[in-house]
């Protein structure tokens, strides 16, 4: 059974991937229901393109679509949306509880106020940096070869 609604949502997620889908889900939030070339009307893309876009929706249960004579209707469906918005909700909480731990740390140990003093730099470099020095060698102008 949990694969079948890790398929669910994972066909829930896939659907809403896609900007023109979510733009045809929200043109069916504000009307009950919509024939196909209603949903399809301000989209700038050919109708064929605009049912493989309903084709997905359907698949992932997000539209029904019924038929009346010639007139395709769709109309949204609730229940993947709510799987979705369930799974969400379980990592909000995860989240909003790990931030309020963080905040709850970070406002009782309040950052001090001054800094202590820099420790005092020595005038003389650290033994590496100054076998370092000794090792390079110096460059050349170009062209020429060092001497030997």
């Amino acid at each position: 059974m949990v694969k079948y609604q890790d398929e669910t949502l994972d066909r829930t997620f896939a659907a809403l991937s896609d900007p023109t889908r979510r733009a045809l889900l929200a043109r069916l939030v504000e009307e009950d229901s919509l024939s196909v070339s209603e949903l399809a009307a301000p989209f700038a893309i050919s109708l064929p393109a605009i049912m493989k876009h309903l084709e997905v929706l359907s698949d992932a249960g997000l539209i029904v679509r019924e038929k009346t004579g010639r007139t395709v209707a769709c109309r949204l469906t609730a229940q993947p949306m709510e799987q979705a918005m369930n799974w969400l909700n379980r990592y909000a909480r995860f989240w909003s509880e790990n931030l309020d731990r963080l905040a709850a740390f970070v406002e009782d140990d309040p950052w001090p106020s001054t800094r202590p003093p820099p420790a005092p730099m020595s005038a003389q470099a650290s033994p590496s940096r100054a076998a370092s020095a000794r090792g390079r060698k110096k460059s050349t102008p170009r062209g020429r070869r060092p001497s030997s």
